[in-house]
C-alpha cells in the first residue's frame, strides 16, 4: 500500500468526470466535512482528564512543548529505524516507535527526548512496591561488607535447575553457626545448612564474587529475555516475579542493609525528579513470627533515614516519602486479619508515617475483594474505634480477563471507598465504572513498563491509559518494581518516556498533566474523606500542604519549560 501513488488532483480530473458521467462534489461538501471533522476532534479533546492542564499553560510551557514534540517526530525518524547507525536489525530485530521496553531501553536512554524526560519534575511517585526498588547489586555491595549473614538454599546448587529456581535464603545469626557443611555449590551439600555470605560468593564456581552477583541478579529481576518470552502469559512471568520477592525480603530488613537502602532509594528518587512517594510494603521481618514482630521498629528506621536524607545537602527539596500498609493477597485470612493488626498497631506509633491499606500480589491468583469483605468491614470499624485514619488504595483491575473476579474486584474496590486504584488495567471494559471513578475522583495509578512485563499488553501502543485519558478519568504515571523490572534506577523516566514517545495525543502538556495529577493525589498527610476530596479538587487553591506542594511542583515545572526552551530552542 504504501507505493500506491497519491490520489488525482481534483482539477486534473474534471474532464475525466464529465466524459464518465461522474457529479462531482461541490467544494463547499468537502469543506463542510473537514469542517465538522475538526469540530468533532475538539469535543471529544474537551473530555480528556489534562484539558484544563492543557488551557492553563505559560507561553513557556506551550514553547516548549513544541520544541519536544519536534525532538519526538525527529527521533522517530532518526533514532527508531532500522536505518539508525547500531540497529538492531543487525540482530533481526525491527526498530521502530513504541518498541518493547527491554529492546527499546538501552537505545532509549540515549535519545534527546530522554535527557529531557529524565530532567522533568515528575512529582510524587503514588504506586511502587518498597522490596523492588533499588537493584539487588547495591543490597549485595553491602551485604559484603556486614558480618552475620549467611546464605542457605533446600538443594545442594549444582545444577541448572537448582540456580534457576531453588528457593534460596539469606538469613542473620548473631553466633557462627555450630555444625558447617559441604560447599552449597556441590551435590554434598546438606539441605537448609547456612554458610558464611561471603564465603558462598567468593565460590561460586562460575567468576567466584563477580559470578555470583550476576547469578543473583538473575534471580532477583526479570531478565530482558523473560520478559520477551509473552506466549507464556502472565501466570509464568509472575511466578519469578515471585520467586524474586521471597529473595529480596529475606535480607532487605535487616537493620543496617534497610538503612543504606532507604537512603539509597531516596537519593535515586531525587536524582531522577521525583520528590515524593506512597511506598507499599510488607513492612515485616521475615525472619520473626507474626507475634514477635518488630514492625515498629522496622518502620522507625525508615522514618529516620528518610528524615536524614530531606535534612542533607543531596536531600535538599525532597518531600519525603510515607507507607501504604500491604498484606499479602493470597495469605490466609487469619494471617490477613493479623497483617491488618499490625497496620493499626504501626498507625499507633507511627500516625505520620502510615498513609492507607492495600492487598498486593498476583490478582489473578490472589483472593477477589469479594471475598474479604468480612476481614475489610472489620478493619474499618476497628480503626473508628481506635480514632485511626487508615484509607484503603486498593490494587484493582491487573487482569486481562473481563467479568471474572479478579476484573470484578474494580466494583468492590470503588464501593469500598479506594482513593485511588491500583493499575486498573480493565477499568476502559467498564463504561459505568469509569463515570463513577470520575465522580469520586478516584485517581488511576498506571504503570505501563509493569504492564507490557508482566505480559498485560505486549508494547506501549496497545496500553489501555489512553482510553481512560481520553474519557476525562484522572491519571498518574508510575513504575511499580523497578528493579525487578530490571529497570537499573528507581526513578519514573522510563514510564514517563514511553508514554510521550508512544502516544500521538500526550503530548509534553499531557506528560505535565500527569505529574501534576501525582501531586494533587499523593497522601503527604492524613485526610478524613471530605478533607482529601476537598484538597484534591481545589488543588493549588488548598492552603494546606497539598497546596503547597502543587505551587512548588507548579515553580520547577516553569523552570524546567524554560530550560526546554533554553537547551533544545533554536539557537
Amino acid at each position: 500500500m504504501s507505493d500506491m501513488p497519491d490520489p488525482p488532483i481534483l482539477e486534473d480530473d474534471a474532464a475525466w468526470h464529465k466524459k464518465e458521467g461522474l457529479l462531482w462534489p461541490d467544494d463547499s461538501l468537502v469543506q463542510q466535512h473537514f469542517t465538522d471533522r475538526e469540530a468533532l476532534i475538539a469535543k471529544e479533546k474537551s473530555q480528556r482528564s489534562d484539558r484544563v492542564f492543557r488551557e492553563n499553560m505559560s507561553e513557556t510551557a506551550r514553547n516548549a512543548a513544541v520544541i519536544v514534540e519536534n525532538i519526538r517526530k525527529e527521533e522517530m525518524t532518526t533514532l527508531w529505524t532500522n536505518d539508525f547507525e547500531e540497529s538492531l536489525a543487525k540482530t533481526n530485530i525491527d526498530v521502530y516507535p513504541g518498541m518493547m521496553f527491554s529492546l527499546a531501553r538501552e537505545r532509549m536512554e540515549s535519545s534527546k527526548l530522554f535527557k529531557i524526560v529524565r530532567k522533568m519534575p515528575k512529582g510524587a511517585l503514588l504506586h511502587c512496591h518498597f522490596e523492588a526498588m533499588v537493584e539487588f547489586r547495591y543490597i549485595l555491595e553491602d551485604a559484603f561488607e556486614m558480618p552475620g549473614l549467611y546464605f542457605k538454599s533446600p538443594e545442594p546448587l549444582n545444577s541448572t535447575e537448582a540456580l534457576g529456581g531453588a528457593n534460596v535464603e539469606f538469613e542473620r545469626l548473631t553466633e557462627s553457626p555450630a555444625h558447617t557443611s559441604a560447599s552449597i555449590w556441590s551435590s554434598e551439600y546438606t539441605p537448609g545448612a547456612v554458610s558464611p555470605l561471603n564465603q558462598v560468593a567468593d565460590s561460586f564456581p562460575d567468576g567466584g564474587r563477580a559470578g555470583f552477583v550476576a547469578w543473583m541478579a538473575t534471580r532477583t529481576a526479570i531478565t530482558p529475555s523473560e520478559s520477551l518470552r509473552h506466549h507464556d502469559g502472565p501466570g509464568a512471568i509472575w511466578k519469578k516475579f515471585g520467586s524474586a520477592f521471597m529473595i529480596i525480603r529475606t535480607i532487605i530488613y535487616h537493620p543496617p542493609i534497610l538503612r543504606r537502602y532507604v537512603r539509597r532509594l531516596c537519593q535515586q528518587l531525587h536524582d531522577d525528579g521525583v520528590e515524593y512517594a506512597d511506598v507499599r510494603g510488607v513492612f515485616t521481618d521475615p525472619q520473626k513470627t507474626l507475634a514477635e514482630q518488630p514492625s515498629v521498629e522496622i518502620v522507625n528506621i525508615f522514618a529516620e533515614e528518610v528524615e536524614a536524607f530531606k535534612n542533607s545537602a543531596e536531600g535538599k527539596g525532597f518531600w519525603g516519602m510515607r507507607i501504604i500498609w500491604t498484606w499479602v493477597r493470597v495469605f490466609s485470612k487469619r494471617s490477613i486479619l493479623e497483617g491488618m493488626k499490625a497496620c493499626i498497631k504501626v498507625k499507633k506509633a507511627r500516625p505520620d508515617l502510615i498513609a492507607g491499606f492495600d492487598f498486593v500480589g498476583q490478582e489473578d491468583i490472589g483472593r477477589p475483594l469479594k471475598d474479604l469483605i468480612p476481614e475489610i468491614i472489620w478493619f474499618e470499624e476497628q480503626c473508628k474505634k481506635e480514632h485511626l485514619n487508615i484509607p484503603f488504595f486498593f490494587h484493582a483491575g491487573e487482569t486481562l480477563g473481563t467479568g471474572d473476579d479478579t476484573d470484578e474486584n474494580l466494583f468492590d474496590a470503588i464501593m469500598l471507598g479506594t482513593r485511588r486504584i491500583g493499575h486498573g488495567f480493565s477499568l476502559f471494559k467498564h463504561p459505568l465504572l469509569i463515570d463513577m471513578v470520575k465522580e469520586r475522583s478516584i485517581l488511576i495509578e498506571s504503570c505501563p513498563v509493569s504492564n507490557e512485563v508482566l505480559r498485560y499488553t505486549s508494547s506501549i501502543r496497545s496500553h489501555p491509559l489512553p482510553a481512560l485519558l481520553a474519557r476525562g478519568v484522572p491519571c498518574a504515571l508510575a513504575n511499580d518494581d523497578p528493579a525487578i523490572l530490571f529497570e537499573g534506577k528507581a526513578g519514573m523516566s522510563h514510564d514517563f518516556w514511553q508514554a510521550l514517545q508512544g502516544w500521538d495525543n500526550l503530548g509534553f502538556a499531557g506528560l505535565g498533566s500527569l505529574a501534576e495529577n501525582s501531586v494533587r493525589w499523593a497522601t503527604l498527610e492524613d485526610y478524613t474523606r471530605e478533607e482529601w476530596l476537598k484538597s484534591v479538587n481545589d488543588g493549588a487553591q488548598d492552603k494546606g500542604i497539598r497546596g503547597k506542594r502543587l505551587r512548588q511542583w507548579h515553580e520547577s515545572w516553569e523552570q524546567y519549560c524554560q530550560w526546554v526552551v533554553s537547551e533544545f530552542g533554536t539557537k
